[in-house]
């Protein structure tokens, strides 16, 4: 079982609450993301990563800075049982606040749920999507070991995907 809560070196990962979804606004309305990424209702996305928690075991934590207790992105696990590459992968993602950017902390809780992926699923690859343009992300991928796999349209938008194999 993935842990509701845990540990990396710099971040607390944990489980949503209420008054989290101002936060993760602020992250989904900044240009730079919206670059990559359509906007979300935050609210919507903390039900399902509350309901993915219920249902599937995994999703993505709430990403905080321990010492402020500030909010700063969702990091972790996903089950997308409508991938068209492979049935139902796991997919290791992250999304953090602009300010948050270029020091590591994507590849640091990446790593944690790559981590958990190894330790406590039996799925035999992890992967990792992103827009084409989105170079940060492709380097935290690459960081974390994974490899370019392919290209695919999802969810109305032309996407690539890293993967690892165990």
């Amino acid at each position: 079982m993935i842990p509701h809560e845990l540990r990396t070196e710099r971040m607390l990962l944990r489980q949503w609450r209420e008054g989290d979804a101002e936060a993760l606004e602020e992250i989904y309305r900044h240009p730079e993301f919206l670059e990559h990424m359509p906007y979300r209702d935050p609210y919507e996305q903390i039900g399902r990563f509350a309901r993915e928690w219920r249902e599937d075991g995994l999703s993505h934590w709430a990403a905080v800075d321990p010492e402020s207790g500030r909010l700063i992105g969702r990091i972790g696990l996903l089950r997308h049982h409508d991938w068209p590459e492979s049935p139902s992968p796991v997919e290791v993602g992250w999304a953090l606040h602009r300010d948050c950017w270029g020091r590591g902390l994507a590849t640091e809780g990446g790593r944690a749920g790559l981590e958990c992926w190894r330790a406590h699923l039996d799925d035999p690859q992890l992967i990792s999507i992103t827009t084409p343009a989105n170079r940060r992300s492709r380097a935290v991928m690459e960081r974390l070991g994974l490899t370019l796999r392919g290209e695919t349209h999802w969810h109305e938008h032309d996407v690539i995907w890293y993967a690892l194999d165990r």
